[in-house]
């Protein structure tokens, strides 16, 4: 079958790599679309922290948004799942551990993270394995771009059920991109008053036509302004966020930080523990895809439009270079299908 391959750092080309079998426990998936997000363009360039901590060498297999239909079955008593529209964890834990046995795999240090760490294959190609018990069936009204999606908003979801909002109070989410913007529907659902900061205009109109009433960039919040909203959800990529972030939140309030900067960022824990803030950490989608497939599927988060364009595995090394196709949508998010040919190679 095709697959991505990353065989060093800028170094990326589809191969003809051997068919992957179902083992016992395991679903072989047809693999529908696949979302390409930083995690992806890092261990492109090499600059993953697990690169150099040796958790991930190359060559590798990139790819864990992704969704996709059950052809097979390595356990007959697994066989119901074929034809089902999945997708799938991509901490997979090792059942054993006490983080396994808590509910907390995606904390687990033994685990397999799909498309990242060594040891389990990504999503860019045209087939891939899951184990069964991380398998997440999606409804078919579940569009097959929103199924995609399905792991991004999983964290997105789990940053904003951490950040404790009642109807009515102020949230800021600072970034946005793919999570951000899911945040911000997320919260929107729920009946909060949402305000979304970037710094790509084209971003925050698609963040407009979402339904999210106030839009900032992110200079103007920078600007001397403090304690204005009741939860801040940190999404970016900028070492100085994190320090606006507890600026910007009310005393009593909540910060949840779901962002990685290059560098380390700098906090003043003093301004958390004299407003009285709680911090949250958010790592992985695990606790959030359940309820994410509930909302596509109600309908009442419909993400659709974070989607700019659908491309092929041979497109993908251009994208990873952080270009965008001529027709590209304003949405921050690339869909790529295995299956799909170039036109013009």
């Amino acid at each position: 079958m095709r697959a991505l391959v990353v065989t060093g750092p800028r170094q990326a080309e589809v191969q003809h790599v051997p068919d992957p079998h179902a083992a016992s426990g395991e679903l072989l998936v047809d693999v529908e679309r696949v979302g390409i997000c930083g995690t992806d363009v890092e261990l492109y360039t090499g600059e993953m922290a697990y690169i150099d901590q040796g958790f991930t060498h190359f060559p590798l297999r990139l790819g864990h948004e992704w969704a996709g239909r059950v052809v097979a079955a390595g356990s007959p008593e697994d066989e119901g799942w074929i034809g089902k529209r999945v997708t799938g964890d991509t901490m997979l834990g090792c059942g054993q551990c006490e983080y396994c046995r808590s509910g907390h795999h995606h904390v687990c240090p033994n685990r397999f993270e799909v498309g990242i760490r060594d040891g389990w294959a990504g999503a860019l190609a045209e087939q891939m394995l899951v184990p069964t018990r991380f398998a997440h069936e999606i409804p078919e009204n579940v569009s097959v771009t929103s199924a995609a999606l399905v792991e991004p908003g999983g964290n997105s979801l789990r940053a904003v059920r951490a950040a404790h909002l009642r109807a009515g109070q102020k949230v800021l989410v600072l970034g946005s991109g793919t999570i951000g913007l899911l945040a911000a529907q997320f919260a929107l659902a729920d009946g909060v008053e949402v305000h979304v900061a970037g710094v790509r205009e084209g971003s925050l109109a698609l963040a407009r036509s979402l339904g999210v009433q106030h839009t900032w960039q992110l200079h103007e919040l920078a600007d001397g302004r403090h304690d204005e909203f009741d939860a801040v959800i940190e999404a970016t990529s900028n070492e100085s966020m994190p320090a606006l972030a507890v600026q910007l939140t009310k005393p009593a309030g909540r910060v949840v930080y779901i962002g990685l900067s290059a560098e380390p960022s700098l906090v003043d824990t003093r301004d958390i523990a004299l407003k009285d803030i709680t911090v949250v950490g958010i790592l992985s989608a695990s606790p959030g895809l359940a309820g994410t497939i509930e909302r596509f599927a109600s309908g009442s988060v419909n993400p659709d439009a974070i989607v700019s364009e659908v491309i092929s595995l041979e497109d993908v090394p251009d994208r990873l270079e952080g270009h965008r196709g001529a027709s590209a949508g304003p949405g921050p998010k690339i869909h790529v299908d295995p299956h799909l040919i170039q036109e013009n190679p």
